[in-house]
């Protein structure tokens, strides 16, 4: 016989964490989160969890808060004595720090993956890690879900001629060929130098796109300059239109005033990451029903395979 499955989730993911419960067909879970005048917090399940499967749902972006409140809900769970604990993390924060680039760094991904082993997580599930080895990262199984699925129909359903995939940097070239192939359209990667991180000093395109409607797919926008630069110089290049699809929204500093002010047609972004701020060019499309599937059959040891394919 099943355990049973209880969905919970940190403060700052509750709105998405609504949706994919709704999506699974169960209620929410009752957490309560006390907060101290001194800014300490203790979560609290004000239900029993012995002996069922708990999903604990929570983006790690910063403030750090968002991660150690993950961390404590992991733990609390583990004491309350939860058969299996899985992690669900729609954007895994600290995923650009996946290996020393120069030294005496830390490798803060990795770091993340102790804390939330140590806390007792005993799955962990995610969507487009900013490297895939940070997987490997991990002691425990790591469902690594893709956004493209939802990405590729959304495109289909715009019956664009003339299509073609571009990639804002040579990192995401494996990405937009796999678009390509889906989509069967052309594939063009932009190449950039930066002298220091968010500060882009020349990029150069690589293929022709006179006349294409051309796509822009990453896997997440942060201050926006990359693909502000990048949709400026296809359009330069003789670009028909571009638009930008990245799964996580993270939009920090000036990034929606750039997209706002680009040639951009709309940035696609999912809801990995709830956004505080509202822009005409920016949409969101939900990841909630593809995480509730997932969900439900890991719960059910059915295949999950389908979702892998990027």
């Amino acid at each position: 016989m099943l355990p049973e499955a209880k969905i919970f989730a940190g403060r700052h993911t509750m709105e998405l964490a609504r949706k994919i419960a709704a999506s699974y067909g169960i209620p929410m879970g009752n957490v309560i989160i006390t907060d101290f005048s001194d800014g300490e917090f203790v979560p609290s399940f004000e239900e029993t969890v012995r002996g069922n499967r708990v999903f604990l749902i929570q983006s790690t972006n910063p403030p750090a808060d968002n991660l150690m409140e993950l961390l404590m809900l992991c733990d609390a769970a583990k004491r309350a004595s939860a058969k299996h604990i899985t992690a669900v993390i729609p954007y895994f924060g600290l995923a650009r720090q996946d290996r020393k680039d120069k030294p005496r760094v830390p490798i803060g991904a990795k770091l993340a993956a102790n804390l939330l082993m140590a806390a007792g997580a005993t799955r962990v599930m995610t969507m487009d890690l900013h490297a895939d080895q940070i997987q490997g990262f991990f002691e425990v199984p790591v469902d690594h879900l893709y956004s493209s699925a939802l990405f590729i129909k959304d495109i289909e359903a715009m019956k664009l001629d003339n299509l073609c995939i571009a990639s804002p940097d040579m990192g995401g070239a494996k990405r937009a060929h796999a678009y390509g192939s889906k989509l069967g359209a052309e594939v063009v990667i932009c190449y950039k130098q930066r002298k220091k991180a968010n500060q882009i000093d020349k990029m150069t395109v690589i293929g022709d796109v006179e006349g294409m409607n051309v796509i822009l797919v990453d896997d997440m926008v942060d201050t926006g300059g990359t693909l502000v630069k990048a949709a400026e110089m296809l359009k330069e290049k003789g670009a028909k239109s571009v638009r930008a699809y990245c799964t996580h929204g993270v939009l920090s500093g000036p990034a929606y005033d750039r997209v706002g002010g680009s040639t951009l047609e709309e940035l696609v972004i999912t809801d990995t990451i709830p956004q505080t701020k509202e822009n005409p060019k920016v949409r969101v499309i939900s990841v909630a029903d593809m995480f509730a599937n997932v969900m439900k059959n890991v719960h059910h040891h059915q295949s999950i395979s389908g979702h892998f394919i990027m």
